[in-house]
């Protein structure tokens, strides 16, 4: 009796040995691990903060996150510095862009009651470098051509004469409003001066004119005095400045006067050279006022 029993609890255990085999392999089955690439996935999703609190880039989207941004709008400053550096000419540091160049002529009078000299023309030319944005200086040639008075003439005994000027000077220009289009400058100098008074005869001449020959009479030099000085000039003028409303231009329109003083000695009783003249005075010093419109870039 016992051995049955014993017999049946052992074939009861290899039926439910039987039962159980097939539910562990497919619970074995369903709880395998996942793959790499999934786990993967998963990781990079799980580390990806939340939309609320990402600050992208200017430009970027969440599948382009590394976006670059766009470049910062250039500084106030710098925008400001650009602008002053084309008032009054000024270009910056360089020094062929702050080079100036000046052309111009006009009238050339007497100063005060001069009575050796009388009213002509004159021309002049200049380079310079703006120094900063107010102070430039120029180096100036100006030619003045001036009639003698008739009785100086008479004196010495011609018909007519002439004063010839020939000047080389340094001429600092300061303006008094480098920012503004509409501009007062002051300016002075010196420099060297070559004066030559000339008295003149009308004496006939002939000669060809294009295919024709002719005479007439021109006025020709029949003695003169030159001499080599000193000389300073001081004065100002109003300048003009072309291209907007804050004259970012280089060229300029001018219009100055000055007071000009060759330190030329005096003549007292001399005869002019090598011609025969009689002696004439003529008292040191000339002093004159040029006038002058010109423009400058």
């Amino acid at each position: 009796m016992s051995n049955l029993w014993q017999k049946t609890k052992f074939g009861a255990l290899l039926l439910g040995c039987a039962a159980l085999f097939p539910a562990g392999f497919a619970s074995a089955q369903s709880t395998a691990p996942t793959s790499p690439t999934a786990s993967s996935n998963w990781s990079s999703s799980q580390a990806m903060p939340p939309s609320s609190q990402l600050q992208l880039a200017e430009g970027a989207t969440p599948a382009n996150p590394a976006a670059l941004p766009s470049a910062p709008a250039p500084a106030r400053a710098a925008q400001d510095q650009s602008q002053d550096q084309t008032y009054s000419g000024w270009h910056g540091s360089d020094i062929v862009h702050r080079m100036t160049i000046e052309v111009g002529g006009g009238a050339s009078g007497p100063a005060g009651d001069k009575a050796d000299i009388t009213w002509g023309g004159q021309f002049m030319g200049g380079v310079g470098v703006n120094i900063n944005r107010s102070l430039a200086a120029f180096l100036e040639f100006q030619f003045l051509s001036n009639k003698l008075p008739g009785a100086v003439a008479a004196e010495a005994g011609s018909q007519g004469g002439h004063y010839h000027i020939v000047s080389f000077t340094v001429e600092p220009v300061y303006d008094l409003f480098p920012k503004a289009s509409n501009d007062v400058y002051l300016r002075g100098g010196g420099g060297y001066y070559h004066k030559s008074i000339n008295f003149t005869d009308p004496t006939q001449s002939c000669g060809f004119f294009y295919y024709y020959y002719s005479c007439g009479t021109t006025n020709q030099v029949v003695g003169s005095f030159t001499s080599n000085n000193g000389g300073w000039d001081i004065g100002g003028g109003y300048q003009h400045r072309f291209g907007g409303m804050y004259g970012q231009s280089r060229t300029r329109v001018f219009a100055e006067v000055r007071y000009l003083d060759v330190l030329s000695p005096a003549l007292k009783s001399v005869a002019p050279a090598g011609s025969g003249l009689s002696p004439v005075n003529i008292d040191a010093g000339t002093k004159l006022m040029p006038i002058t419109l010109g423009v400058r870039w």
